[in-house]
């Protein structure tokens, strides 16, 4: 890790701790954060970590105390590094519950992406995840990420809309965590070929990285009488070397050459609350799977289980479920599960359609990723659009506030969205129809006052669709895919619409479309990102800069584009000695980014496209 200047370590430092690298917010504050950058030594990290424990602490008062507090830990440990110092200090500056959850993540090798829907799902099972009213359990768990995250103690990934998907841990921080783990007999790992287990304490949270499956009967019946927590790296384990009484979390979606002989006993784990298997070679579930009363998470994604039993409908504790869009259902299972919340990758043939119907009674049901399968609705003798009047009563009869719709081709089919029309009030916040053209944006849509996240595949953008796009009164991220516009043009209007949008991409695919951005246009808009295809003039029908000197709050462009010039994923219009059509839109683009207020940072990345395909708009048919 190479030590920062002393320069850039303040500028560093105010930025995280006051949101600005201005360093006369700290005029105030005297030598203190010299006296506290002294102390970090330049290191990234411990600048950063330190500043987690400053971000809400203005005062001089509250500076001054960060500051002995580090000096006293010095004191108290002076063969201890200034790292791990601080860490040290940022670590008992956390509230309890926090310090639980960030023990649990030293069950993770070094370098791991851990996918936040698991971690949160496995914080629930362990009971780390305190009740409150008004909010789920997975609500509550999330803001314990955004935490985490805030004070620097993990790092997000794949972020999306604000949001990360997953996260990792720094190599110095996991290694502290581990130590504290250890020593507070709160995880213990172990590698299978270790023959014995010696230490005196019991083994509550166990990770097991198991490179040979006879290893484990080794040392089974010495450490595993109160494991509540098991997860397997490498081979696998057999579920009936595991105990029935204690048993929360069964992670084991990291073995290779699991089988259906491994899980054949999981019935008798009675107060199992987390179970995930992800193997090719497991294509059902034993029946038993039925007697795990206590279950709230079963992910099964990665397996080629086609068809659940019909005694998962006994698990009245399941509230989320992970399958894969190919795993069927029973007629009638969906809706006897009624503590369901989340549900991902449930696939939809023709003859199950009505099962659609079923999921007016969840009435816990938050999340629900669906997996068309149009392409095999023929071969069923149906027609596609034969299920879209089932999402009208989905909407309206659920509290879903996440809907994905995509399909398992992508664009075979088009969508007429009338027929999903609510019949009553809709609490989505987030949809998301992808891989399925849609014809045009219905206009219920406008109306839908909780939405603040959209995903639309589009054939072609009419002046109408960008009109219900800017009512949507709560709209804060919107993501268009489309062929091209009407007319050749996309114009968005400065006078009203899209008045909150912080975020906006649009990915052209079709050449001979303008893109315009009026004056007064998303007046808010934070971040852009641009994809279209330009091979001549013609391909931008006159519109070369796109108005982008009128979206006042930009702070961030991205723009990719496609033509006759070679890949480059870091392209510099300055350094391009090529004359050409390339080098000419992005220096235009960069001119006019160059007038904004907020001196966005902007990049552009080239693909190297032949072919140029005009794309002229047809009308929308009145049925598919």
């Amino acid at each position: 890790m190479k030590p920062l200047s002393f320069d850039d370590s303040k500028r560093l430092l105010f930025k995280r701790s006051f949101g600005s690298e201005n360093l006369n917010h700290g005029t105030h504050l005297g030598s203190v954060p010299d006296e506290i950058l002294r102390k970090c030594d330049g290191l990234p990290l411990a600048i950063i970590t330190i500043s987690s424990i400053l971000r809400d602490q203005h005062t001089k008062n509250e500076w001054d105390r960060v500051l002995n507090d580090i000096g006293s830990a010095f004191a108290k440990n002076p063969a201890a590094g200034n790292m791990t110092t601080i860490l040290s200090l940022s670590y008992f500056d956390i509230p309890r519950h926090l310090k639980t959850c960030l023990l649990y993540l030293s069950v993770f090798p070094e370098d791991y992406e851990i996918e936040k829907q698991r971690l949160i799902n496995r914080w629930i099972a362990e009971g780390f995840v305190h009740e409150e009213e008004g909010r789920t359990k997975y609500e509550i768990g999330e803001s314990y990420f955004n935490d985490l995250t805030n004070r620097s103690m993990i790092q997000p990934v794949d972020i999306k809309y604000g949001e990360a998907k997953a996260c990792r841990v720094h190599d110095i921080i996991l290694d502290y965590i581990k130590c504290e783990a250890v020593k507070e007999n709160f995880v213990t790992s172990l590698d299978a070929a270790e023959h014995a287990y010696t230490s005196e304490y019991k083994v509550h949270r166990l990770c097991v990285k198991n490179g040979d499956e006879e290893h484990v009967s080794l040392w089974q019946s010495q450490i595993l009488s109160h494991v509540r927590s098991v997860t397997v790296f490498g081979q696998p384990v057999k579920t009936s070397l595991l105990p029935s009484t204690a048993l929360r979390v069964l992670d084991l979606g990291d073995c290779g050459g699991m089988t259906e002989h491994h899980i054949a006993s999981i019935g008798t784990l009675f107060h199992l609350k987390y179970l995930r298997l992800c193997s090719r070679s497991i294509t059902k579930l034993p029946q038993e799977i039925g007697e795990l009363q206590h279950l709230q998470t079963l992910d099964v994604r990665g397996t080629r289980i086609d068809e659940l039993p019909p005694t998962i409908i006994k698990l009245q504790h399941l509230a989320y479920l992970y399958v894969n869009h190919h795993t069927r259902f029973q007629d009638g299972m969906i809706g006897r599960m009624h503590s369901l919340e989340e549900l991902r990758q449930y696939g939809v043939l023709y003859k199950q359609r009505k099962s659609l119907q079923e999921f007016s009674n969840l009435t816990k049901l938050r999340t629900l990723e669906i997996r068309l399968q149009c392409y095999l609705f023929n071969c069923s003798g149906g027609r596609p659009d034969a299920i879209f009047s089932y999402f009208g009563t989905l909407l309206s009869s659920c509290n879903l506030h996440n809907l994905s719709v995509s399909d398992y081709q992508t664009g075979r089919y088009a969508l007429l969205l009338d027929p999903w029309h609510p019949t009553a009030p809709c609490c989505l916040r987030k949809l998301s129809i992808t891989s399925c053209c849609v014809y045009k944006v219905p206009n219920w849509m406008g109306s839908l006052g909780n939405l603040e996240v959209l995903e639309l595949l589009f054939i072609c953008v009419r002046p109408e669709d960008v009109e219900i796009l800017g009512a949507i009164p709560s709209l804060l991220f919107l993501e268009l895919t489309t062929t091209g516009g009407s007319n050749r043009r996309i114009f968005i209007h400065g006078n009203n619409g899209f008045r909150i949008l912080k975020y906006f991409s649009l990915f052209i695919t079709g050449c001979g479309t303008s893109l315009e951005f009026e004056e007064g246009s998303m007046p808010k808009l934070e971040h852009i990102k641009l994809a279209l295809p330009v091979h001549n003039m013609e391909c931008l029908n006159g519109a070369s800069n796109f108005g982008i000197q009128h979206l006042s709050a930009l702070s961030k462009i991205e723009v990719k584009i496609s033509g006759n010039h070679i890949s480059d994923t870091n392209y510099d219009p300055m350094n391009d000695n090529d004359d050409g059509i390339i080098r000419y839109v992005a220096a235009a683009i960069d001119a006019a980014v160059n007038t904004l207020p907020n001196r966005p940072t902007i990049r552009f990345e080239t693909e190297h496209r032949v072919h140029c395909e005009h794309f002229e708009c047809v009308s929308c048919p009145s049925e598919l």
